[in-house]
């Protein structure tokens, strides 16, 4: 995958259009921003970053940025020319520029209108020696034919003296009609300039029919080093701004020419250019333009409400509507940067990337708002890859549940056994890790529903091996897909039915020869149940991510909640464009707060109770303090109020699917397996602030069996007599559990735990 394609669909940094379409590219939209707030120092500051001379230009520009503001499209465009005025007016510049150090290459310029003086500017500000021969009385002699109450006389010398300040000379050319005036110009300069425009002095035909811009792009002529512009174009003829643009396009060419480099090379943006960049109008209000009570311009406070009218154009789709890419600040084109960045690191800290890349759910909203289909699902897991890779993933981010993927694809919690009583199977019922560690309830009467209405429907429990794929873990990735396959393929290859939106999206993509339906799509022919429980008669339809391009799964659930009797409420991001509930991508494992965040956000989008058909998105919502019904709840529940019923955590999701197999094996097939461990008979007794704290660092009851259990066969562990506590550290695998406990009983009390991933080593003498 090339990072380089897909930071470059970003399209945040495009320049709006009306800073495109200005000849000179004028910053608008910050100038706007700061002339709102009243800045005009600021604002002034802006203008003249872009803008030669602005005392002149900004009083006599043209606007030509006006006839394409986005704000037209919701009531009149921005008033930029009076802003400009009102700044120039009000503004100072406090702090002028410096031309760099002094270069070789003397320069003429020729004549003294705007393309004359921007040349002689620009040149002048990169460190050449400028001479300016002009055949009138005083510089700028076109310019001085301008109305006083547009531009004074005393800006016009201001500006002008500027010239003389940064170095620029002038002489007399009384001769200017003479051709051999000319060549001895050409001769004694390195490079000549000579501004054609209307009324000035070289206007009257000094350029013989060799000497004419041979090239539009760098006003280059057949002669080498003289440059003609300033009528090179019917635009520049007629428009101050684009004088201006021929003189900043010949200044450019000058230089190049002085630096023996291409005149051609990455010039495609010199003047006004389409941009890329996409603004949306959604939600915007029309609004009128501030009218001016005083004729000769805004007063302050009017230009100041005028420029509070600009949209501020930006793109940031995806980020309005993500809060993983809110949360860290920027946009796609700056996050793929710093990954890129990273990639190429030999040394250095990679924590920043890493929690980066490893905190996007990878539910692909911001590939159907983005204009050009940026994934920052693809970034994230290119990111992680390259980490994977380096060997710099820190353990932290996703080892827990790997480590989880791995029990459920174990003999303690893996099944895959025909229907009782039957050697064949039509079907197989997967109900997915999740909806049997959260609900092993309504697996057993799902599957109940299932042996009652089709024939020969087998049963299967295990990973579809999705954190592997989350964690950029491929090796594990693909162990936990040959194991999904080969147990499939033991029960005969059956059609199988799930539950989990997340595994029929893996394998989908990935088993594609296996006949497949959804749960849902088999209930929604069923007869409906009468147990349905729900306090409201209203509920608003949470769409798991993983269902966002299955429109036939989502058309089912709803006929079945509405089949139930239930009136449905569509979230303003629902179906297609579905919001993730903080647990995709291994969000949760990664980055625990703003997964709380993301789902607290989802839950948010209304007050009325919702319902879902992804297990985990339940439990993520639930725990937000969220009323949320799973869909199984409507049809199952033995509770009076399910939506208020408590999200179970890690170490209780993980016995559940235990349980969930061991009862199966026994109540169905009439098995007994296995028998208990050792640290598995050790009785816990754990204050609820205790579990809090286990939730919150991913401590399971099975880990602190196990430090218990080592230290007491052992008696590794030390003792605090003021508290009365053991304290005693395991490691089973890649992670150190502490345990700070006392006897209680029968059993024993857990007054803290605590866990690293870091390698404690002893240290070696020379």
């Amino acid at each position: 995958m090339d990072l380089r394609d897909l930071e470059n669909r970003c399209i945040q940094e495009e320049a709006p259009t009306c800073t495109a379409r200005c000849p000179i590219h004028v910053d608008v939209r910050e100038f706007l921003k700061k002339a709102a707030s009243g800045a005009w120092d600021e604002a002034l500051h802006v203008l003249a970053i872009m803008m030669p001379l602005p005392g002149i230009v900004a009083r006599i520009c043209d606007h030509p940025c006006e006839l394409v503001c986005k704000r037209m499209e919701a009531g009149d465009a921005i008033a930029v020319s009076e802003i400009e005025r009102a700044a120039v007016k009000r503004g100072r510049i406090t702090k002028r520029r410096s031309p760099l150090p002094q270069k070789r290459g003397r320069v003429a310029i020729v004549g003294s209108g705007l393309s004359s003086l921007t040349a002689a500017w620009d040149l002048a500000y990169k460190g050449y020696r400028i001479t300016i021969f002009e055949a009138g009385d005083q510089l700028g002699g076109p310019l001085r034919g301008i109305p006083e109450g547009v531009l004074p006389l005393e800006i016009i010398e201001e500006e002008i003296g500027i010239l003389t300040q940064i170095g620029v000379e002038t002489k007399p050319a009384t001769a200017m009609n003479g051709g051999e005036w000319l060549e001895a110009i050409i001769t004694d300069f390195d490079a000549v300039y000579v501004g054609l425009e209307p009324g000035s002095p070289p206007d009257s035909g000094i350029l013989s029919e060799g000497c004419m811009p041979a090239d539009p792009l760098t006003l280059a002529t057949s002669r080498a080093g003289l440059f003609v512009g300033g009528k090179g174009t019917k635009e520049a003829a007629c428009s101050p701004i684009e004088s201006v643009a021929e003189g900043r396009r010949a200044a450019v060419s000058i230089d190049r020419f002085l630096q023996k480099v291409s005149l051609v090379a990455r010039r495609e943006k010199e003047g006004p250019y389409e941009t890329k960049l996409f603004t949306s109008l959604d939600h915007v209000t029309p609004q009128p333009e501030v009218r001016m009570k005083d004729p000769s311009g805004y007063s302050e406070t009017e230009a100041m409400d005028e420029a509070k009218r600009c949209l501020q154009c930006e793109c940031m789709e995806c980020v309005k509507i993500c809060p993983y890419l809110e949360h860290f600040e920027s946009y796609p084109k700056r996050y793929v940067r710093q990954i890129s960045a990273d990639a190429t690191m030999v040394m250095g800290s990679h924590g920043k990337t890493s929690k980066l890349v490893n905190s996007c759910s990878l539910c692909g909203l911001c590939t159907l708002v983005c204009p050009h289909e940026l994934s920052m699902a693809d970034v994230c897991m290119e990111g992680r890859r390259s980490l994977v890779r380096r060997n710099k993933m820190p353990p932290s981010a996703h080892a827990f549940a790997l480590e989880d993927m791995g029990f459920s694809n174990s003999e303690k919690a893996a099944l895959a056994l025909h229907e009782p009583g039957k050697d064949q199977s039509q079907f197989v019922f997967f109900p997915g890790c999740q909806l049997a560690a959260i609900y092993p309830e309504h697996v057993l009467s799902a599957y109940t529903f299932l042996r009652n209405n089709l024939k020969d429907v087998g049963f299967m429990l295990r990973c579809c091996g999705v954190p592997g794929k989350w964690a950029a873990r491929g090796d594990l990735f693909e162990e936990a897909l040959r194991g999904m396959e080969e147990a499939w393929k033991s029960l005969g290859s059956p059609t199988i039915i799930m539950a989990c939106p997340t595994c029929y999206q893996i394998l989908k993509e990935r088993l594609p020869q296996a006949n497949m339906v959804t749960l849902w799509q088999i209930l929604v022919d069923a007869p409906q149940s009468n147990q349905a429980k729900a306090v409201t008669r209203k509920l608003a339809i949470h769409d798991p991510c993983a269902t966002r391009y299955e429109p036939d799964i989502q058309d089912a659930v709803r006929k079945i909640v509405t089949g139930l009797g239930y009136d449905i409420e569509e979230l303003t991001l629902g179906r297609d464009r579905t919001e993730c509930c903080g647990f995709g991508g291994l969000m949760s494992a990664a980055n625990p707060s703003l997964a709380r965040d993301v789902a607290k956000t989802r839950a948010l989008r209304s007050e009325t109770d919702y319902v879902t058909y992804c297990a985990m998105c339940r439990n993520a919502l639930a725990a937000t303090g969220k009323r949320v019904l799973y869909l199984l709840d409507l049809l199952f529940a033995s509770e009076t109020d399910a939506a208020n019923r408590r999200a179970p955590g890690l170490s209780e999701r993980r016995e559940n699917r235990y349980r969930l197999k061991q009862r199966l094996l026994k109540e169905l097939w009439g098995k007994q397996e296995g028998k208990l461990d050792d640290y598995e008979k050790i009785t816990l007794y754990i204050s609820p602030a205790v579990h809090k704290l286990m939730e919150e660092r991913r401590i399971l009851t099975e880990d602190v069996q196990k430090v218990i259990d080592h230290a007491e066969k052992s008696g590794m562990k030390l003792f605090n007599p003021d508290l009365v506590h053991w304290l005693a550290s395991f490691k089973p695998a890649h992670v150190t559990y502490w345990v700070e406990y006392s006897p209680e009983g029968n059993g024993f009390m857990v007054h803290n735990t605590y866990c690293h991933r870091m390698e404690i080593v002893e240290e070696t003498g020379a």
